[in-house]
């Protein structure tokens, strides 16, 4: 039977598509792969972007044995038992880890070693960030590359690949509607072109919508990106601009967004955007990502709508937002402190805040630092004059 993922799977990397800002010809990485001097890896981003496939074609690039483990199910014995084989071995295998942010403790330790002695090649991938998941020791042995949903140049070069090697006719909006419903994910748009082709090779619209009524994942059905209108229903939420978030919100929805996409968004615009000026939004958010992924369509379009209303209405600041982040600048461009020995786990010379009224005068930095600046707007007023209050007694 045709599988035309697999069958159009490359297996090289010139024949590689996508991820161009990591696997040029021009890039690190690649001339890495081409040197067969490998570092570990780790891999994340959306379905169907080409990770498992990028770590096959470097195995074959630079000529070593390959084996594939699925974290979720992944046994201590199984990996030591490839270790075991390859110890006195003149090659190292590449041992490839999917769902890597579901690796336990345990698990991470027993890489450690191997990575560390380099007997074998350790890449990793996932669909999330497992930035936060992975010990700093494996981080600091590795490195670690966002692969990107493929853009719609890149799909359409894909599909013309397939259709050099199957008999078939598709309509013009047939083939928009097999690329946009598809978010992205290539491996989904070759299934769902896979199976219309066993019931007709004169792929329609109704045939491919028989199949797949609603897009996967992330986006919408209609010739705007889903990042387009999401990125517009922000702006106007950020301009209180209500009846233009609502305009915004409904086109995601009769686009078939997912309340998940359209709620982590939601989520952190009620941080970026309104912060302390109204620290409700924030759990109003919350609640709306809640209840909207339990309730789904079309009920939850109502729950969407009071918190967009809510949100729009909302006093705006973004002291929050860039309080964190130039406080984590000031981390990134190597200002380590020390902590003052009050502070420490010892608690020597510590002054209990509460043994004082709430408040009383002792060192928290070694060095003084000026990172958040409120903008004194909506609640973040009451914040100051409360901090002014107890600090100065004023």
């Amino acid at each position: 039977m045709l599988d035309l993922a697999s069958k159009l799977r490359p297996t090289n990397l010139d024949n590689f598509v996508g991820q161009s800002h990591i696997i040029s010809k021009d890039k690190a990485l690649y001339k890495l792969i081409k040197q067969k001097d490998i570092p570990h890896l780790f891999f994340y981003g959306k379905p169907g972007t080409g990770k498992t496939t990028l770590a096959k074609i470097i195995a074959k690039e630079i000529d070593t044995d390959y084996y594939y483990f699925n974290a979720t199910s992944l046994k201590i014995e199984e990996l030591r038992k490839v270790f075991d084989r390859y110890k006195n071995a003149l090659i190292k295998p590449l041992i490839f880890i999917d769902e890597v942010h579901r690796l336990s403790k345990n698990q991470q330790e027993v890489l450690l070693p191997i990575m560390e002695s380099y007997s074998a090649i350790i890449i990793g991938a996932s669909t999330e960030n497992p930035f936060f998941t992975l010990t700093s020791a494996i981080r600091s042995r590795s490195f670690t590359y966002e692969f990107k949903a493929f853009t719609k140049a890149e799909m359409i070069k894909i599909l013309n690949i397939a259709f050099k090697d199957i008999d078939i006719t598709i309509e013009d909006d047939a083939k928009e509607y097999l690329i946009n419903s598809s978010s992205g994910d290539a491996r989904a748009m070759l299934t769902l072109l896979n199976f219309s082709y066993k019931v007709s090779n004169n792929i329609t619209t109704s045939l491919l919508k028989e199949l797949r009524e609603n897009v996967i994942g992330d986006g919408v059905s209609s010739s705007d990106t889903h990042y387009d209108l999401a990125s517009a229903m922000i702006k106007s939420i950020r301009g209180s601009n209500v009846d233009a978030a609502l305009y915004y919100l409904s086109r995601l929805i009769n686009g078939g967004e997912s309340v998940d996409f359209i709620t982590r968004r939601l989520v952190i615009f009620a941080s970026e955007d309104i912060g302390n000026a109204n620290p409700n939004a924030l759990n109003l958010a919350v609640s709306t990502m809640s209840a909207c992924n339990k309730i789904g369509y079309p009920e939850s379009r109502i729950i969407l709508g009071q918190c967009i209303i809510y949100l729009a209405s909302s006093p705006k600041s973004n002291s929050a937002y860039k309080g964190i982040n130039k406080a984590l600048q000031t981390v990134k461009e190597g200002l380590i402190l020390d902590i003052p020995k009050h502070l420490d786990s010892q608690h020597i010379g510590y002054l209990y805040p509460h043994d004082f009224g709430g408040y009383v005068e002792q060192e928290y930095l070694s060095k003084n630092l000026s990172l958040y600046e409120s903008n004194n707007i909506g609640f973040e007023k009451t914040l100051n004059e409360w901090l002014n209050k107890i600090k100065y007694k004023g």
